[in-house]
């Protein structure tokens, strides 16, 4: 039976005695949301929920609430061309390109190499704030977005982590994705052993072991609330410290006053150039496969129709 008071939330939790911290998430109707606005076939479907799930994992953690998070994965000459996925204060928007007669060609369970080829994962941290941006670029390897995600930690920010990641599909009940995240933090005091040089420290190993146990089936099991899985998997340990959940929704941000400034920050000729016989300009957002129409009209200097190339 499913709860919706399970879906379509973040928790963070921390364990201070093992200088660990986590968040886990479920996505339910607003990944059906998102999903909607194209009709994608079950590989890519369950591509882009991964990537959805990821998304919030790693952009939940930002500690500037108007910072954003971007997820793009990219190759050459892959089925997949492009999967985007963003999070922004609870917001969850994404867009997957693909071939579809060759995803067809790979059958009904796909591996990640079969979908990208040799391609790259580029995480980007955008803080609001003070403006400053960190990317990542890791190789798409492994079996998942997940395992890409934790060779992102290990590599270039040097943090034992976890990532697991599932999906379900039920007849009549649509999509549903979860994840959990869980790393090792660096102490850092003067004096004292960096944990992130070493990672096979014991307090890692420690809850690196009970994290395993977590089932896919846990994780997507909506009667089952995020709390309680945090509670079975470390109720052991001295102090296991929960933040209040945080809602999350489609957002896709496309707005017809904000296209309508950045295209009249080109020259008229090339607004011109852009136009349709009728002078309008169609703007296509790829996330929730909208078209946005701008008449030239609604520019003042645009001269409209006169100063339409001939």
């Amino acid at each position: 039976m499913t709860s919706s008071a399970t879906l379509d939330q973040a928790l963070g939790f921390t364990i201070p005695s093992r200088h660990a911290r986590g968040r886990i998430v479920r996505l339910g109707p607003v990944l059906d949301d998102v999903l909607a606005a194209h009709a994608y076939p079950p590989q890519i479907e369950r591509l882009l929920a991964s990537a959805l799930v990821l998304a919030v994992l790693l952009g939940s953690t930002l500690k500037d609430a108007g910072g954003q998070l971007t997820l793009q994965a990219q190759t050459e000459n892959g089925v997949v061309s492009l999967l985007v996925a963003d999070y922004k204060a609870g917001e969850v928007r994404g867009y997957a390109k693909f071939d579809a007669d060759r995803l067809a060609e790979l059958g009904p369970d796909p591996t990640l190499f079969g979908l990208f080829g040799k391609g790259y994962l580029a995480i980007t941290f955008d803080q609001a704030v003070t403006g400053e941006r960190y990317q990542g670029i890791v190789p798409l390897d492994g079996e998942s977005l997940a395992d890409a995600a934790e060779h992102y930690f290990f590599q270039s920010e040097q943090i034992p982590s976890i990532i697991q990641i599932a999906t379900r599909h039920d007849a009549g009940e649509g999509c549903l994705a979860a994840g959990l995240l869980l790393q090792h933090l660096p102490e850092g005091e003067v004096g004292r052993e960096r944990l992130h040089v070493r990672h096979d420290h014991p307090e890692w190993e420690h809850v690196q072991a009970l994290a395993h146990t977590l089932k896919d089936a846990e994780l997507t099991d909506t009667a089952l609330p995020l709390s309680d899985i945090v509670w079975r998997l470390f109720h052991e340990e001295e102090e296991v410290r929960v933040t209040d959940p945080t809602a999350l929704s489609k957002g896709c941000r496309c707005d017809l006053e904000h296209i309508r400034s950045v295209i009249g920050r080109f020259p008229a000729a090339e607004r011109a150039d852009m136009a349709d016989d009728q002078g309008i300009i169609g703007v296509d957002c790829a996330f929730c496969s909208r078209l946005f129409p701008v008449a030239l009209s609604s520019f003042p200097e645009a001269g409209f129709p006169d100063q339409l190339p001939g």
